[in-house]
């Protein structure tokens, strides 16, 4: 509770500490920044902090966060030197105090909320938080900076880790044990993402008012309707979970078993099995909660299935996993702010390039580029969405200033080029220890995404922006340039239809052994026949791409509508068309934000990047993901907009039809969050932890472990007490290279735990992981048969070659090193000395 309270106060005193700065570099949006302030103070601290840490100016300790901090104090402290900055900022918080008061309870309220929520189910098991908290653990216990590999002694972590970086520091600088600051962190960036996208939402609506002026109430509840649509709405997976275990469409015979066409037709994994008997409405099924983020299914032509991530928000605070699309929520949506913020003209002026000149001030040039490169370093697949929102914003804005011709793709680039250079210079020391597993990209050929389960998984968020387009469409007394809006649309799909068939006959001309393989494989005896086959899929599929279709294709028609021609002011020979003076500018903003959340759902339906599993899951994985937050603030836009615009039956029409659509998106965080915190119930312990134990069944062990704390480490101290009380000798103890037992399937177990909560590196962690972050197994060379063999060998000499091959200082002898090995324990007992012990538990330390 004390750690709860204390990184409270120190985010929030962080907030107030930026909001100078965000008040002098936000004039374009109504609250001047205030909502995004605390995100920005993390970004900017955390920079300064890592960058200095990096060069090797300040220390990896307390003393370098505090110098970091007098950094971010002095830069913000810096725009208050004119007293006419003061006065305006202290006239705006007196006018503005319905939002500030609105933010400050919004976050503590979100804050709280999900703590309670990790509280009643902290446990870091499972998937891949295990990894998270050695990211943790190693950057508290790294001397310098690039901070250690906690997986593979001697190398430097590779990996996008600047949100683990943030975590470290306020962990470190409240005294806060790594598997405590891991379930903070998580209830940190859920709130932090709540006021982010409320802002977003009240900078929208309060320039769509200045069109509307007769909607003159005070602003503040409506935009709760953000962070509702960001963080709480959900996919239909749930709703549907519900039907099935009503039995609903099912047939259930006297003597055979149960049937159902729909159920087969609609093919969720899990829910094409009829439910157990006898019916009920609460899912039983183990671990339903997780199928929400599988709903696409995939099948290659041969019919084999194979894996399809798409997560959402609300999925991702209900697994409790720390992964990078989950800490680079606030800061994505910083970088819609900042991208608003440019479209609204806080920005506007010019930067001198020497060869050209930007329609951009430097300020907005620099702090742009740090925001960009700040999400690359968070999470490198958001650098994507990051730079068409800032991009997108200011060709938009030139377009609005000049009309729509060939010279906005001059802006692009102009902008383009030189913040992407900036947003990598940057941020330069992380991409010099930096290797990707990624290699490039391939064509998708033969898996559509199903209609049905495409509006399952977008189902709420769909429905909620046409709705919306619709009341635009007709409320507009221009016509929308249908005609260019959806040639350019069909005329994207094809283009990447196209890309997705020239690079399949370069791999083809490139690799002829494996595409004859590849073939061979799903039964085809040319590329021919392939062809055929692909196509003819696709075109059986096509309610996924037709949907996403009309949704481009009906924002694109609504933004570029016009029906008049004025002279380009750069050109007044040449006459362009603008956009109508009918559409609000505000309404433009949110057209563009659906557009590229309408391209990062197509995409993937033509290409994906290739990885080691060299399908689409993690490309379906990144895009849906960011399509999700962007098309969440359109969505609460429509609806906050018709909220307040429908009369009469329409009005009662669209609520009702609201409410049924909000019951079905609601039913999953409801029942999700009863099932996985055991509806708040912590067991008896000792009985229910006995029973689990000599059943062996891990999942019972784990709801008996649980208790009411916010360590995420109170199940292995329960489960694995003697190995906990080792991990935590060793945080304690000099800086030195471990050894603990591994295998090659260590991923996603209970493998590594020594070095994940001491922070020390160990030889080899988890194998299979190493790969994919370096793009290689190579690193790793020998490691895993040399921890074997320095275990298992009797010979000294032999393992003491190891020891010194590796520096390493602690042997740990421990649970797993018992049970995995043929333990020859003796010469380590003849040769070093045991630092500590304690049941199964030894440690010894090589001299």
């Amino acid at each position: 509770m004390v750690q709860f309270f204390l990184w409270y106060l120190l985010v929030s005193a962080l907030g107030w500490l930026t909001f100078p700065l965000s008040f002098r570099l936000f004039p374009g949006l109504a609250d001047r920044g205030f909502s995004l302030a605390r995100t920005f103070g993390m970004l900017v601290w955390g920079f300064a902090f890592w960058m200095m840490a990096s060069l090797g100016i300040i220390q990896n300790d307390g003393s370098g966060l505090l110098f970091g901090l007098v950094v971010l104090a002095a830069v913000s402290g810096s725009t208050l030197v004119h007293r006419e900055t003061r006065k305006s900022m202290g006239e705006w918080i007196r006018s503005k105090w319905r939002l500030i008061l609105t933010v400050e309870i919004l976050f503590f309220i979100s804050f709280a909320f999900l703590a309670f929520v990790r509280a009643g189910n902290p446990e870091i098991v499972g998937t891949e938080k295990p990894m998270e908290l050695a990211f943790i653990n190693a950057i508290l216990h790294s001397p310098t900076f690039p901070p250690h590999d906690p997986w593979l002694s001697g190398y430097a972590i590779s990996y996008y880790y600047f949100g683990y970086v943030l975590t470290a520091m306020l962990a470190r600088i409240t005294g806060t044990l790594g598997s405590v600051a891991f379930n903070l962190m998580l209830a940190l960036v859920f709130a932090l993402s709540a006021v982010g996208a409320y802002g977003i939402l009240y900078n929208l609506l309060a320039a769509w008012r200045q069109d509307h002026p007769s909607h003159a109430r005070p602003l503040t509840s409506l935009p709760l309707l953000g962070p509702f649509f960001l963080l709480i709405v959900s996919n239909f997976e749930g709703f549907f979970e519900v039907l099935n275990r009503l039995g609903a469409f099912w047939k259930f015979g006297p003597d055979g078993p149960a049937t159902s066409a729909f159920w087969k037709w609609l093919d969720l994994q899990d829910l094409r099995n009829p439910p157990a008997l006898p019916l009920g409405w609460m899912p039983q099924r183990f671990y339903w909660w997780w199928r929400a983020s599988r709903v696409i299914t995939e099948y290659n032509l041969a019919g084999v299935w194979h894996e399809i991530i798409d997560e959402f928000p609300f999925f991702s605070y209900l697994l409790g996993d720390l992964h990078p699309h989950v800490l680079a929520m606030p800061f994505d949506l910083l970088a819609v702010g900042v991208a608003l913020n440019l479209f609204m003209g806080g920005w506007k002026g010019e930067t001198n390039l020497g060869f050209y000149r930007l329609h951009i001030r430097p300020v907005g040039l620099f702090f742009g580029s740090l925001v960009l490169g700040g999400l690359a370093f968070l999470n490198t697949w958001d650098i994507l969405s990051g730079f068409a929102l800032l991009v997108g914003a200011y060709a938009l804005v030139r377009a609005l200033e000049l009309g729509w011709t060939w010279k906005r793709l001059e802006d692009v680039f102009a902008l383009g080029v030189p913040l992407g250079l900036l947003a990598i210079l940057l941020y330069l020391p992380f991409y010099v220890g930096f290797s990707s597993q990624a290699g490039g990209i391939l064509p998708n050929l033969e898996y559509p995404t199903r209609g049905a389960q495409l509006w399952i998984m977008f189902g709420p968020l769909f429905l909620a922006i046409f709705a919306w387009l619709v009341y635009l469409w007709r409320s507009e007394k221009r016509p929308a340039r249908w005609a260019l809006g959806f040639g350019l649309a069909g005329a994207l799909v094809l283009l990447l239809w196209i890309l997705s068939w020239l690079l399949g006959l370069y791999a083809k001309f490139t690799m002829p052994a494996f595409v004859s393989g590849y073939l061979a494989g799903e039964g085809f005896l040319n590329a021919a026949l392939y062809f055929s086959a692909a196509t003819l899929r696709r075109l059986s599929f096509i309610g996924g791409l037709l949907t996403l279709l009309v949704l481009l294709g009906t924002a694109l028609a609504l933004l570029i509508k016009t029906s008049r021609i004025m002279p380009d002011q750069e050109n007044p020979e040449n006459p362009v068309e603008p956009p109508s003076p009918f559409v609000p500018s505000t309404t433009l903003f949110i057209l563009f934000l659906t557009i590229v959340g309408s391209v990062l759902v197509i995409a993937p339906e033509f290409v994906f990047l290739r990885d080691q599993f060299d399908n689409r899951m993690n490309t379906i994985f990144k895009f849906y993901y960011q399509a999700w937050w962007l098309l969440s603030m359109a969505a609460a836009f429509g609806v906050a907009v018709l909220l307040q615009n429908l009369r009469a039956a329409w009005n009662w029409g669209y609520r009702i039809g609201l409410t049924i659509v909000l019951f079905m998106a609601l039913v999953y965080p409801v029942l999700g969050l009863l099932t996985k915190t055991n509806n708040f119930q912590v067991p008896a312990f000792q009985d229910s932890l006995a029973a689990a134990r000599s059943a062996g069944d891990l999942h019972a062990l784990q709801t008996a472990a649980q208790v009411w704390t916010l360590d995420g480490g109170a199940f292995f101290n329960n489960i694995y007490p003697d190995d906990m009380a080792g991990a935590a000798w060793l945080r304690s103890a000099p800086y030195g290279i471990i050894v603990e037992a591994t295998k090659i399937d260590a991923s996603y177990s209970d493998w590594a735990h020594i070095s994940e909560y001491s922070g020390l590196p160990t030889v080899l962690g988890w194998p299979m992981h190493e790969s994919q972050w370096r793009g290689t197994s190579d690193p790793q060379g020998t490691r895993l048969d040399d921890v074997r063999r320095l275990y298992e060998t009797s010979s000294w000499d032999d393992a003491l070659s190891i020891l010194q091959q590796y520096g390493i200082r602690y042997v740990f002898v421990g649970t797993l090193e018992r049970s995995t090995y043929h333990l020859s324990e003796t010469k380590f007992k003849q040769h070093l000395s045991p630092v500590f012990q304690q049941g199964q538990v030894t440690i010894y330390e090589v001299p």
